[in-house]
C-alpha cells in the first residue's frame, strides 16, 4: 500500500520547473500574479455559509495567512501541518528516506504532496462539520458545498506555492504569510472606516489625526504608541536579521582559497515563532471544543471569550487594557503566563528544531567536510569540527528562539498593529526575500540598484 501511494503522488500533478533561468522580472511577474491569486481567494466569500458567522482565532488567520469565512478559511495550515508533521517523522527516522539520492529526493516530494493533500482534506472537512465553519442550512447538501469549495481552494494554494517557489521568488507560503500581515498593519494603520463606539476611523493613523483636531490629544497617544511598538520590533528584528558569525573555511587541497560560513542568530528562522504560536493556537481551539463538549477542563467561555481556566491566560492585556482597568492579579497572571510561554516554547522548539531539520552541529560538519571544506588550524576530522561548530549554533540557536519570543511578546503588550508573530514573521520572510534576490540576481541590476541592495 505504502508504495502504491508513493507511486500516485509521485504522479499527482505538479507545476513544472522553468526550462531557462528567469531573470528577476519574470520571477518578481510570477510572484505578482500567485499574490493576485491569493487575494482573490481571500477575498471571496464561501458560498452558503451561515449569515451570521463570526470570524474567530485571528491569531491563527495572522499565522495562516488566511481569512476564516473566505475560500481560505484555512490558508496554508494544512500545508504547514503536511510539511511539519513529514519533517518530524524524517527526522525521527519513522519514515526512512535519503535525502542524498535523487531518488530518495524524489520519494520525498511525492510524501510531502501526500501529506499536504491529505491535510488539505481532512482539516477542511472537520473545521465544517465540527461546526466552526457552520452552513446557512445544516443541509448534507450544503455542509458538503462548503467543504468542496475549501477543498478545491486548498490545493489551488498547493499550486500557487509550487508556482512561487519554481518561478517566482522564494517560498509562497511565505510570501502569502506576509502579504496577510502587510494588508493588517496597512488596514489597522490608514482604515478609515469609522468606529461606531467612539465615533472616530479605526485606523491608527486618520484616528490620531481626528483625535488631535477634536483636542482629544490625551486619547490620541495611546494609537501613536501601538504606531512607535510596531516600528520598534519591526527595527529590531530587521538587525538582527542581519547579525551572524562567519565561521572561516579553506579548501584543504588549494592554499589561499576559501570561504565563510555564515551561522545567523535567528539560526532556526521563523519555524520557533510559528510552531509556539501554533501550539497556543491549539490550546485555544481545543478549549473551545472540549467546553462545547461539556469538558471545561481547559477554561471556560462566554461566546468565543475565555473567562476561566488556562484559556484566559493565553490572551494577555495590552498597555491600554491595564491603563483603562488597573493591574488586576488576573492580568498579571496572563502577562506572565503569555511571556513565560512564548519565550520559553520559542526557546524550546527553536533547540528541537536543530534535530528535526537537520541543521545540528552534526549535520552541519557533514556538509562542510562533503564540500571538502575544514577550519583553518584544525584537523580534519568531524567529531573537532562538530565540537567547534557546537560553541555557536546551539547557543544561538537558543538566543534566537528567545529573542524572536521575547519581540512577538513585547508587539503584543504594546498593541502593535499587528500580532508580534505576525510581525516578527514578516520581517524575517522579507528579509529572507532580500537575500533571495541579492544572491541570485546581483549581476542584473543597475548599479544604483546594486550599491542599494548592498
Amino acid at each position: 500500500m505504502e508504495f502504491k501511494l508513493e507511486e500516485i503522488f509521485a504522479n499527482f500533478p505538479e507545476v513544472s520547473k522553468p526550462l531557462k533561468k528567469l531573470s528577476l522580472k519574470e520571477k518578481l511577474i510570477w510572484t505578482g500574479v500567485a499574490l493576485l491569486l491569493y487575494f482573490v481567494l481571500s477575498l471571496t466569500p464561501l458560498y452558503g455559509l451561515a449569515p451570521d458567522y463570526v470570524a474567530q482565532f485571528e491569531t491563527l488567520a495572522i499565522l495562516l495567512a488566511a481569512n476564516f469565512g473566505s475560500l481560505i478559511s484555512l490558508g496554508i495550515g494544512p500545508i504547514v501541518t503536511g510539511s511539519i508533521m513529514l519533517q518530524l517523522l524524517v527526522g525521527a527516522d519513522v519514515i526512512k528516506i535519503d535525502l542524498k539520492t535523487p531518488d530518495g529526493k524524489r520519494k520525498y516530494q511525492a510524501y510531502q504532496k501526500m501529506f499536504s493533500v491529505f491535510f488539505i482534506v481532512f482539516e477542511n472537512a472537520a473545521y465544517v462539520l465540527s461546526g466552526a465553519l457552520p452552513p446557512a442550512t445544516p443541509t448534507m447538501f450544503n455542509i458538503s458545498i462548503l467543504i468542496i469549495q475549501l477543498i478545491v481552494a486548498g490545493l489551488m494554494l498547493l499550486f500557487l506555492d509550487e508556482v512561487t517557489s519554481k518561478w517566482g521568488i522564494g517560498s509562497g507560503i511565505s510570501l502569502f504569510i506576509a502579504a496577510g500581515v502587510a494588508r493588517e498593519l496597512f488596514v489597522k494603520a490608514f482604515s478609515p472606516t469609522m468606529d461606531p463606539r467612539m465615533h472616530v476611523p479605526t485606523g491608527a493613523v486618520p484616528r490620531i489625526i481626528t483625535l488631535i483636531s477634536q483636542g482629544n490629544s490625551a486619547l490620541a497617544f495611546w494609537p501613536f504608541i501601538s504606531i512607535v511598538a510596531t516600528v520598534i520590533v519591526f527595527l529590531i528584528a530587521v538587525y538582527f536579521s542581519g547579525v551572524q558569525i562567519n565561521i572561516p573555511l579553506s579548501f584543504g587541497r588549494v592554499r589561499g582559497f576559501g570561504m565563510k560560513w555564515p551561522i545567523k542568530w535567528f539560526y532556526t528562522s521563523v519555524m520557533p515563532v510559528i510552531l509556539v504560536s501554533a501550539l497556543i493556537v491549539s490550546l485555544q481551539i481545543w478549549a473551545l471544543m472540549m467546553f462545547n463538549a461539556g469538558y471545561p477542563i481547559l477554561g471556560t467561555f462566554e461566546g468565543q471569550e475565555a473567562v476561566s481556566g488556562i484559556a484566559m491566560y493565553l490572551h494577555p492585556p495590552t498597555l491600554l487594557d491595564i491603563f483603562q482597568t488597573g493591574l488586576t492579579s488576573v492580568a498579571l497572571r496572563s502577562i506572565l503566563f503569555y511571556s513565560f510561554l512564548m519565550i520559553g516554547g520559542a526557546v524550546f522548539f527553536s533547540y528541537l528544531w536543530l534535530n528535526v531539520s537537520k541543521t545540528g552541529p552534526s549535520d552541519v560538519a557533514d556538509q562542510i567536510l562533503g564540500s571538502g571544506l575544514s577550519i583553518p588550524g584544525f584537523r580534519r576530522d568531524k567529531r573537532i569540527l562538530e565540537k567547534v561548530l557546537k560553541r555557536y549554533i546551539v547557543p544561538l540557536a537558543i538566543l534566537g528562539g528567545f529573542t524572536i519570543g521575547a519581540l512577538a511578546v513585547l508587539a503584543d503588550l504594546f498593541g502593535a498593529l499587528s500580532r508580534g508573530t505576525g510581525i516578527m514573521l514578516t520581517v524575517i520572510i522579507i528579509y529572507q526575500f532580500y537575500e533571495n534576490i541579492k544572491k541570485a540576481h546581483m549581476e542584473e541590476m543597475s548599479p544604483a540598484l546594486r550599491k542599494v541592495m548592498g
